[in-house]
């Protein structure tokens, strides 16, 4: 049985950006993905084949909480989802991490703070070459140092759709991006600027997704070994339970077994509570590090929209994914509550509407709405509810429970959005709600924001990690994907889930008698 000191498994904002932090220790790493590369090809930037065929996601069954299968939104390639996400990178706001009052309850404070992650969040914006501009959105944290680079400059209609935000009081800013453009030197940028981005593979490698900026250079290393195709069946433990001594994995139709000394868990929020449940033995019958009983639980993915505007102007953005807001982050002044953040996606076109619309809309009419329509992203905070959790069927299926919470406040955001778009040059009559995930007819395969399924904490009785994201009942287990967040804030994930690793990685380095390896900087 192959030995290595550290077993890694799954290769997304979690896991890759651990592999960055560690692979220049030397030490002999063993990197697990169930996934393959994602092929470059021309259906990369084709929306029938991303949307329509979903062709990049898995065909993988899950089941709801009335045993009900359905097909879940998420991909399983070398990155994980970050292939196919749209890159917005932001911080959390500094009270995200302490406790805060909704309308629907309480979102609970953090075991750390801002501080903690602070020099974190910058080491994963440098090392990711975020687009953006200190000082714009009035919701933004303190931060040590500015963006890498400069932010991506908007397009005439969302400019005018900027100026028209301000008009109205409001302030509008760039949005925080993972994409390697570099607008002032074009013949050499790798980014081309295309319609093609948000939910789509790049095919030029110009999205700042996990596998080409941490996976492929740290596979130049000889210490690093990857298996792809290797889905991990369980986790395997020493006699007396103490530690877990390393992997069972089924690989090619056959069952492979790895030893380690530390295990990593990195497969997303669902797969890496799915995992710890199979991993149950005699000394740990209802799940590896769930003595709490919350492994699977406090399943949180926001709540999300996308909202179809149509202006009464032609919308000819090409790169619509520009801009954002957070003046209604924390609530307004007649609402004491959070309410969230509102962006842009990427530019809707005939195939990304046909996904949503009803079978007999008319292509010339999607097609209009498409030339003229502004896309909004629209996310509001949802709760830790215990009840919404992830469990295992008898046939081993993930079974997926989930109620959302917490939509008074997304309505809200919805009707504050509404009632601005006279302002901004859109008819107000016409606001359609577009299916989030394109195509599906059930809410919950929505789980590109998965976190909150073993979370971190001081009390064992409560929490499945400690702070520094080890197991409180195991000496050498981690879990290093959005799993640990106790709650799930009203931006996106990624950002804070890379700054994590990134933090856990320099803790494991000292575990390890090695010195923290420094901060990676990229030219502006």
């Amino acid at each position: 049985m192959d030995h290595y000191d550290i077993i890694l498994i799954g290769t997304g904002a979690g896991g890759g950006t651990l592999l960055h932090k560690l692979a220049p220790s030397g030490k002999r790493i063993l990197v697990l993905e169930r996934g393959e590369f994602l092929p470059r090809e021309k259906d990369n930037w084709d929306p029938s084949a991303v949307f329509l065929a979903n062709k990049y996601k898995t065909s993988e069954e899950w089941l709801d909480k009335h045993d009900k299968p359905f097909h879940p939104g998420t991909h399983y390639w070398v990155g994980g989802n970050t292939k196919v996400y749209g890159a917005a990178l932001l911080r959390f706001r500094e009270r995200d991490f302490e406790a805060m009052t909704h309308v629907d309850g309480v979102s609970p404070a953090w075991p750390l703070r801002y501080a903690d992650f602070e020099p974190y969040y910058t080491e994963a914006e440098w090392l990711y070459q975020v687009r953006g501009q200190r000082g714009e959105d009035p919701t933004e944290p303190w931060a040590s140092k500015p963006y890498p680079c400069p932010p991506i400059a908007h397009e005439p209609r969302i400019q005018k759709l900027h100026d028209d935000f301000a008009a109205c009081g409001l302030q509008p800013f760039h949005l925080p991006l993972g994409v390697r453009l570099t607008e002032t030197n074009r013949a050499f940028s790798p980014c081309i600027r295309c319609a093609t981005c948000d939910g789509f593979p790049c095919l030029l490698h110009a999205k700042a997704d996990a596998e080409v900026t941490c996976v492929r250079p740290a596979l130049q290393q000889g210490n690093v070994t990857l298996r792809t195709g290797a889905f991990v069946r369980k986790i395997l433990t020493n006699a007396s339970g103490t530690a877990v001594t390393g992997v069972e994995v089924e690989r090619d139709g056959r069952i492979e077994r790895y030893r380690g000394d530390f295990v990593i868990a990195a497969a997303g929020a669902v797969n890496s509570a799915a995992l710890l449940l199979r991993s149950a033995t005699d000394r740990h019958p209802h799940g590896l590090a769930n003595r709490s009983g919350v492994v699977g639980r406090n399943y949180m993915c926001h709540v999300n929209s996308v909202l179809l505007a149509i202006s009464r102007h032609q919308n000819p953005t090409v790169f619509q994914k520009t801009i954002a807001l957070n003046d209604f982050y924390f609530g307004e002044r007649d609402w004491q509550h959070p309410m969230g953040h509102i962006s842009m996606v990427g530019k809707s076109d005939r195939a990304v509407l046909k996904a949503g619309a009803p079978a007999f809309a008319p292509g010339l009419v999607l097609d209009k709405m498409a030339r003229h329509a502004l896309d909004f992203w629209l996310t509001s905070e949802d709760l830790p509810d215990p009840e919404n959790r992830v469990t295992l069927a008898e046939d081993g299926r993930i079974r997926l429970s989930y109620a959302p919470n917490n939509t008074k406040a997304h309505d809200r955001l919805i009707a504050r959005l509404k009632s601005l778009l006279g302002k901004l040059g859109c008819e107000e009559q016409h606001f359609w709600e577009q299916n989030l995930y394109l195509g599906k007819k059930i809410p919950l395969a929505g789980v590109a924001h998965q976190c909150g399924t073993v979370r971190f904490g001081d009390d064992p009785a409560t929490s499945a990690l400690d702070p520094d994201c080890k197991a409180h009942d195991l000496d050498n287990l981690y879990v290093v994907d959005a799993s640990f967040f106790v709650s799930s804030a009203a931006v996106n994930p990624g950002l804070t889930i890379m700054a994590n690793a990134l933090r856990v990685g320099d803790h494991l380095l000292q575990r390890l008698g090695l010195p923290r390896m420094a901060m990676v900087e990229v030219p502006v």
